[in-house]
């Protein structure tokens, strides 16, 4: 095969491959929920 016929199908075959792959999934950042201090109960 010519180089040009072997260049042009790496191209090809790069961009079939990049075209096929999965995106990265995004990470997600959950807050916790604020700590809160239970009550405490005491005799008057």
């Amino acid at each position: 095969m010519s180089q040009t016929i072997k260049i042009t199908l790496g191209l090809c075959l790069a961009a079939f491959v990049g075209a096929c792959s999965q995106p990265e999934p995004e990470p997600v950042f959950i807050e916790p929920a604020p700590i809160v201090a239970e009550p405490s109960y005491t005799k008057y």
